[in-house]
Order: structure tokens, then sequence, then C-alpha cells
């Protein structure tokens, strides 16, 4: 009966059903203790099922076994991955000490083996930040060790460390290369699940620390795939509806955005709470924020922080969009004081640059758009460059460089456009509608606000639709009503339905709706009588007889 479960279990294993695999090896390991080789499979179905307790026990004994019969490659590499589990569990002084126990084996032994390469990685991802160039070269001799020895695994570990290092000494392009070569061995399904989950998930990070959105989407679809193919896998779930929540988000997909960034909350509390749950809370606060759910949003922010996320940028901008540009300035620059790395500050530059334009503080926006622009200038990431362009431009309209700020927000909304991320094309183009403002173009000042308030309200972002409305070309119609607004309300007025509007006036029914939108915010009423009432009440349309 133990020999039956043990052989069902190593085959679903080869079948990747780790769920079953860990319930039949479990069985075959009650009914008779298993060797430590079939201990190491068992150990690694758990992990990949999600059950802590078995891992560490089944790695243990492992470990033990092989220290036993004088293995010491063996019970290095059980040890080794004790530490890695616990790295990923977020109990880093176990996880420490596992790869200490790991090295004084090694060393004591004198083997020339290829966990030398994999003791070598623990240390230099930890320096990654600290001390990039240091860290690469350590990925390098890993992934020439693993090279020598045949060892794929330790290979794309080697080389997706040296992708990351690049991308820290500020050589994007290069660092990316690595790492699409990489995925390729993961795609092909060279490597082992372990090893495939955690480069998928690294890469994924890299592609949003550099903000190649497009990237992003392609490798998240592919671990979302991966997941999916693999019945009973319970880690890298969690961090896929994180990584998937930021694409959608991007993407203009709000609601898909919010249903996995919730989602992701849930599965990485169950059963401990996972690191990454950190992230997932500020993806939820960000849907939230935009959504103008201020209260929620500055909750989940706070709980974000509270798991040792820094949730910045986009707590100071939430206090920008309740009006408070002095603490929200303040709260940039000190985020901008702490992150003075480039991976950080190109996340905070563009909204240091909206945060202090607000408060007023010009000298510090032009300065921090110098540095976005200076980072943007490698070409490595288009939505850099074109957030480096939306800031160039909002300092020229506010300076009155009009002409200026008009050519460098085109460049904004274009690459925007082309990378499909619609909230920020949006933004840039309420921009743009100002600048058309003041000079003159009313026309296309309305062309440009009309389709930036048409996203706007596909998307729910109530703050910015308010913007929308307080930015309209200057009318001399009553309550600051543009002209095409005062034609809708006086239609609204005779009672005419949206439908009736449009086809008079030759528009969509959606764009009716928006003007009338519009108009409920600008007279303060929310009803189609109470609107009316005022059209009336001031001459807009004549008394009823």
């Amino acid at each position: 009966m133990a020999g039956d479960a043990l052989a069902s279990g190593l085959e679903a294993m080869e079948r990747h059903r780790f769920g079953e695999a860990f319930l039949l090896l479990a069985e075959a390991d009650r009914a008779a203790p298993l060797g430590p080789l079939h201990l190491e499979r068992l150990a690694t179905a758990a992990y990949l099922a999600g059950d802590a307790p078995s891992w560490v026990d089944a790695w243990s004994r492992a470990h033990e076994l092989h220290q036993g019969h004088g293995d010491i490659e063996g019970a290095a590499r059980c040890a080794f991955w004790l530490g890695f589990g616990y790295v990923n569990a977020g109990e880093m002084a176990r996880a420490g000490g596992w790869f200490a126990r790991a090295e004084r084996l090694l060393a004591e032994s004198g083997r020339d083996c290829a966990m030398t390469g994999y003791l070598l990685l623990p240390a230099a991802i930890m320096g990654c930040d600290s001390d990039p160039q240091a860290a690469l070269e350590a990925f390098e001799r890993a992934n020439a060790i693993g090279a020598r020895f045949g060892d794929a695994d330790l290979v794309a570990l080697g080389r997706h460390g040296q992708g990351r290092a690049l991308i820290r000494l500020g050589q994007p392009a290069k660092g990316i290369s690595l790492l699409d070569e990489v995925l390729i061995a993961v795609s092909a399904g060279e490597l082992s699940p372990i090893v495939t989950g955690d480069v998928y998930c690294g890469v994924i990070e890299a592609c949003q620390e550099i903000f190649d959105i497009q990237r992003a989407r392609e490798w998240t679809a592919a671990l979302s795939d991966w997941c999916d193919e693999h019945p009973g896998l319970v880690p890298y779930r969690g961090q896929c509806l994180v990584y998937r929540s930021a694409v959608r988000l991007a993407s203009g997909a709000w609601r898909e955005a919010m249903t996995d960034a919730a989602a992701a909350c849930q599965r990485l509390s169950e059963p401990g709470v996972h690191p990454a749950i950190s992230v997932a809370l500020y993806q939820r606060a960000e849907v939230h924020r935009l959504k103008g759910e201020f209260t929620k949003a500055d909750d989940d922010y706070r709980a974000a922080a509270d798991h040792g996320y820094d949730p910045q940028p986009g707590l100071a901008l939430l206090l920008l969009a309740r009006q408070e540009a002095t603490p929200a300035a303040a709260m940039i620059r000190r985020a901008l004081q702490e992150g003075d790395d480039r991976l950080s500050r190109s996340r905070l530059l563009p909204a240091a640059v909206e945060i202090l334009l607000a408060a007023g503080c010009l000298d510090e926006a032009r300065e921090s758009a110098r540095q976005l622009r200076d980072i943007a200038g490698d070409g490595a990431s288009p939505y850099l460059e074109a957030a480096s362009h939306e800031a160039e431009g909002a300092l020229a309209l506010a300076a009155r460089d009009l002409q200026h700020a008009l050519a460098s927000l085109r460049k904004a909304v274009a690459i925007f456009a082309r990378l499909d991320v619609p909230y920020r094309a949006a933004r840039a183009r309420l921009l743009l509608g100002e600048c058309c403002s003041g000079l003159g173009d009313d026309e296309g000042a309305r062309r440009e606000l009309d389709a930036a308030a048409a996203t706007f309200e596909r998307l729910g972002a109530a703050a910015d639709l308010r913007r929308v409305a307080r930015a309209a070309p200057d009318n001399p119609g009553p309550a600051g009503l543009t002209a095409r607004e005062l034609d809708v309300l006086r239609l609204i007025a005779r009672g005419k339905t949206n439908r009736a509007i449009g086809d008079e006036l030759v528009i969509s029914e959606k764009t009716v709706a928006r003007h009338v939108s519009n108009i409920f915010l600008k007279l303060d009423v929310s009803t189609r009588a109470a609107a009316a009432a005022y059209a009336f009440d001031h001459a807009l349309v004549k008394t009823r007889t």
C-alpha cells in the first residue's frame, strides 16, 4: 500500500499535480518513513501545496538523514531550501540560520559542487539594493558554477539576479535582456516549479520597478496561465493577483483591479500573513484613491505601512486630493530624501512634480522634473518618458509658456495612449485642455476636456471629473456653463430625454450624459427638475405659459 502511494505521488509530481502529490507522498511517509531523496520530493510538494509545517518537517528530516549517511551535499541542499522557504515566509532569522549551516557543512567538507553557487544567492539578493555591483559579481559567479555543473535552476537564478542588479546599476536595457532570456527557459519548462514561480515573480517585479508596462502585462499573463495549469499550487497565486491588479489598474480595468487586490489580500493572509500582503493593500488603496473613496484609501495605505510597505507616493497624492497640498508636499519631500536610489526616485518623481506644483514650490518641482528627465533619458521606459513630458508640460503651463506646454503634453498623450494607460492619458489631456484654453482655443479645449471626461467617467474617477468641470473655458454663461452645456440645459428644461437631446444636437447619448453631469456639478443640483428650475429662474429659457 505504501509503495502504491509513493509511486502515485511521484507520478503526480511529474505531472505537476502538487496538491495530489503532497497527499499521496504524505500517506506513503506515514505508512513507512521515506528516505532522504523521497522526503525532498515530499517537502517540495508540501511547499507548492502551501503546507508550511509539512515542508519544514520533511526538509529537516531529509537534512538529518543525508548528514547521517555522509551526503554533505544533500544535507546542504536541504538546508538551503529550508532557508529559501523561510525567506519567502518572512522569517529571516530562521532563514539565516539554515543558510549558515549549509555554508558550514560545505566549508568543512571542502566539496566543490553546485550548492556552493546556490549559497552565493542569499547574500547577493539581500545586498542588491545597497551594493548592486558586489551583488552582480556574486550572481555572475553563481551563474558560472551552475553552467559548470549543468544545473539549469542555478543558471536561471544567477542570470535573474544579474538582470536585477544591472537594473539597479542604471543599465535597465541590459538587465531586461537577461531577464527575457531567463523567462525563455521558464516558458520552455526547463526549470523546477519552485524556481519557475520565483523567477516569474522576480521578473514581473523588475518590469514594474522600471515601468515597463508592456512586459509586465505579458509576463503577468504568462504567470497567471502557469498558475492555472498547475492544480493544487498555492504559492505565487497571491503574488500573481497583486501583479494582475497592478496591470489592470494601469490598463483602466479598475473594477477588476480591485477584485484582484481584494482576492490577493485574502489569499496572502491564509493560513499566515505573507509579506506580499503589504503590496496588495497598497494596490487596493490606489484603486480607492483614484475612485475618490478617500477614507477607504487612507485605511489601506496605513495598513500597508503597518505591514512594512512605504505607502508613497499614494498617501501623499491622497492628501493632495483632499486639498491638503502643504502636508502632501512635506510628505513627498521626506520620501524623496529617503529614496535616494534611481528606482525609488523614478516611482516618486512624477507625483512629486504634481504635488510640489500644487503647493507652490516651483523650484523644487522644476528640480524633480529635471531628475525625472535624466532618468527617462536612457529610453528604457516609454512610460517614464511620457511622465517626463507631462511634468515638463505642467511646469510650462504653470509658467504660462503655453506653446512649450502644448508640445510637451501632446507627446505625453501620444505615448500614454500607445501604452494603453488610459487614466494617465486622460490626465495629460486635461492639462492639454487647460493649455488650449489659455491660448484662446476654446473649441480645442472642449475637445480635449471632453475626451478626458469620457475616460474619467468610464473609470469612475470622480475627483478628476470635478477638475474637468472646473477647467472648462471661461464662458459668459451663468455658473461657468459652456455654450454646449447651456444648449443641453435648455433642452433639459424643455423636458427632453438624453437621447432626444443627442438627436437634436447631433452628439452621442453618452456625451449628453457627460454634459448633464457637468451641469449638475456646476449648478450644485442633483436632479433634472432642479436644473430646469435654475434655467427658468435665470431666464435661460422662456417661462412656461
